[in-house]
């Protein structure tokens, strides 16, 4: 069981899965990405390591370190609705961002 910075134990689940997703993201579309840079294997999946350890770390901090399992309640639905939107904006900016070098080249 993992515990947050009081010692409180913390649900695994949310750290888990944003984990494993960042390993499989970056692990399936970094070296290729890396690759088409015009950098070679090993150095591109040593940059989808370095993504997956980094988001692996935030993950760890914001679902285990900082969580507060007490403050458990109901989030209003505007509340989810804005972040939902906003979720969706930069998504679409980032996958944006990132075909930018791709187009030039």
């Amino acid at each position: 069981m993992l515990h947050n910075r009081e010692g409180t134990p913390v649900d695994p689940v949310p750290f888990l899965v944003v984990s494993a997703l960042g390993f499989t993201v970056s692990f399936s579309f970094g070296p290729i990405y890396v690759m088409e840079l015009g950098a070679s294997l090993p150095l591109s999946l040593v940059v989808a390591g370095v993504v997956s350890v980094a988001t692996a770390a935030a993950a760890y901090y914001r679902y285990v370190w900082t969580a507060h399992p007490t403050l458990r309640g109901e989030v209003p639905a505007e509340a989810r609705m804005g972040r939902l939107l906003y979720g969706m904006v930069a998504g679409f900016l980032a996958v944006a961002a990132l075909a930018l070098p791709l187009l030039v080249r």
